[in-house]
């Protein structure tokens, strides 16, 4: 069954869901993060069918979010690496995972991150870019950007 496009909504969060929403697409991304590169060990990782890993792939190359280097000629094989954008999913990454972590974890964290500077396991907060507080949802209000072509993305006014 073929899903809905969000090409032409004028919203950055469908745009990403357009290149990433795609079932598998984030768990390639996940493992890309964690050094995978060669398809069978995609495919070993994640029990994935062939057909869908090389289609999941092709779309992420399609949208440079990896790129496809061949490492040997015969027959050819290719290693896939993540380009810079591939690498800033991170944080939507990172988000999800502590998500997880907290929502969906009943035995605790499956894989835990250790800052290297310091040494300590470490859970990625949102900060303002201005001030470096950290902030949450409440604490920020949504106004329209220059991308904006229609005030649809606003909030709803409660009544």
């Amino acid at each position: 069954m073929r899903r809905t496009s969000f090409e032409d909504m004028n919203c950055s969060l469908a745009q990403c869901l357009e290149v990433v929403g795609e079932w598998w697409t984030l768990l390639i991304v996940r493992d890309a993060l964690l050094g995978v590169t060669r398809f069978d060990d995609f495919r070993d990782r994640l029990g994935i069918a062939r057909n869908v890993l090389a289609q999941r792939l092709e779309h992420l190359v399609a949208h440079d979010i990896l790129t496809r280097e061949p490492y040997q000629d015969n027959p050819v094989r290719h290693d896939y690496r993540l380009t810079p954008k591939g690498r800033s999913l991170w944080l939507v990454v990172t988000a999800m995972r502590q998500w997880g972590d907290d929502w969906a974890a009943p035995d605790g964290p499956p894989l835990e991150v250790v800052h290297t500077t310091c040494g300590h396991t470490a859970v990625i907060h949102p900060t303002c870019s201005h001030c470096g507080e950290k902030v949450t949802g409440p604490d920020l209000r949504p106004t329209l950007g220059p991308g904006a072509h229609s005030p649809a993305l606003l909030p709803v006014p409660s009544h």
